[in-house]
């Protein structure tokens, strides 16, 4: 009788000439990346609207556009004080703080509905008066010019002329952002709203593009050894990484 084998020949589950596809990357692979670009593009979106809306406020005759325009104002200022308010650990007197700013706020709505172009005034003004004295206070003597801590952040060691440059680069930006805050207060008062509104919301940032291309430019000339450095390279890493 002949031995009977033991070796037992395997199953066909399948198409054994068909090649396995390849691993598909899982979508937590890339949504860090693009979770960051769809920020940005929310982030732009939601200021471009804003600023239309603001225009749209300032040049509209609607009796309504006064109402959106003292909203748009005052909404920056009231999500500030309650990001500040929640974060405040004594919870009873934010609350009363919130109360009581919410009451003043009903009672002289009328009155900042009919003056909301100051609050425009003070925000614009102070913001870009406060980059233009961050920038100048690194130049005193013992500080490290902002240019200059940026480019050691990125590349390390600077060479004595690349110091030079980050430092001249520094007042030019803060020549820059002096003259932006002068030109928000000279238009205030010389130019019909619509044109500062029309200013504020669009030439400000058009000019400031077009500051961080000449900056970029001049790196190219100036810095061979960095030629990607500046604030367009910063936004480009923040969209990107």
């Amino acid at each position: 009788m002949a031995p009977t084998s033991n070796n037992k020949q395997p199953a066909n589950t399948g198409d054994s000439g068909l090649a396995s596809s390849p691993p598909v990357a899982s979508p937590a692979e890339h949504s860090p990346r693009a979770t960051r670009r769809g920020r940005w593009i929310a982030f732009a979106g939601l200021f471009a609207g804003y600023a239309l809306l603001s225009q749209y406020s300032a040049t509209a005759s609607n009796p309504h556009a006064r109402s959106l325009g003292a909203a748009l104002s005052i909404g920056p200022v009231i999500l500030i004080l309650l990001v500040l308010l929640w974060v405040w650990r004594w919870r009873v007197a934010a609350l009363i703080v919130a109360l009581s700013s919410g009451a003043l706020l009903y009672l002289k709505w009328p009155f900042i509905e009919r003056h909301y172009e100051w609050s425009d005034l003070a925000q614009q003004f102070g913001i870009y008066g406060l980059v233009a004295i961050f920038f100048a206070r690194s130049l005193f003597a013992g500080r490290v010019p902002v240019c200059d801590q940026l480019a050691r952040q990125m590349y390390g060691a600077l060479t004595p002329a690349e110091t030079a440059y980050m430092r001249r680069a520094t007042a030019a930006w803060a020549v820059f952002y002096f003259l932006l805050t002068a030109a928000v207060l000279i238009l205030f008062f010389a130019a019909p709203l619509r044109v500062w509104s029309l200013f504020t919301n669009f030439v400000t940032w058009g000019l400031m593009v077009f500051a961080g291309f000449v900056d970029h430019a001049l790196r190219q000339r100036v810095l061979p050894r960095h030629r990607d450095g500046g604030i367009l390279t910063l936004i480009r890493r923040a969209l990107t990484t």
